[in-house]
């Protein structure tokens, strides 16, 4: 027996992911967050802001998930329930990577703006959110109390890296190693097993 025959399934196999992609320049970092979860055996779904798709395109998702992405709350497939509503109730884990300020703002206020936010309000799954952002606006008081906010829900957080932001400034802020990305999420669902 090969190692491979001998070793369990990743807890992420067959699972029902959601992958939410903001707007900010590490949005391309979801291609790799998405091939690495599909490799795994998770069906997973990106839900992109409209702001997201400036910065990569649904297709590049699309293709590597395998399945549809969806950004714009008013084109959904006709049907008597809302497909997002659908996605929600099926969803094993929203994850959120990368997460604005804006997006964390709407998720603390309980503000549905868009297709992310409204997917957010109508899931019970358990949310794992990877922020990423300008130091300054990550350190912000408001910022600071939308995460305190997120946390007191018991969401849970993969914490930004510091490094060069794409701002210019040095600090902390960067999207967090994909890696550790994949390992949180991977460790979520695993307790959800137990």
């Amino acid at each position: 027996m090969t190692n491979l025959e001998n070793s369990a399934p990743s807890p992420v196999a067959g699972k029902t992911i959601i992958l939410g992609v903001c707007g900010s320049i590490a949005a391309y970092r979801a291609a790799d967050i998405t091939s690495q979860l599909t490799k795994l055996g998770a069906s997973v779904f990106p839900v992109m802001t409209k702001e997201a798709t400036q910065l990569i395109t649904p297709l590049t998702l699309k293709t590597l998930a395998r399945n549809p992405v969806a950004w714009d709350l008013w084109k959904e497939a006709e049907g008597w329930q809302p497909g997002h509503i659908e996605l929600a109730d099926n969803a094993d884990l929203f994850l959120v990577a990368p997460a604005t300020a804006h997006t964390l703002a709407c998720f603390a206020q309980g503000l549905a703006p868009d297709l992310l936010t409204s997917i957010y309000l109508a899931t019970r799954a358990p949310v794992l959110i990877a922020p990423a952002m300008n130091g300054k606006m990550l350190t912000h008081p408001a910022t600071e109390e939308n995460l305190k906010t997120l946390r007191n829900r018991g969401h849970h957080f993969v914490e930004p890296a510091e490094g060069m932001l794409a701002c210019g400034y040095e600090g902390k802020g960067r999207l967090a190693p994909v890696e550790e990305i994949i390992a949180a999420a991977t460790s979520l669902l695993s307790e959800k097993d137990v």
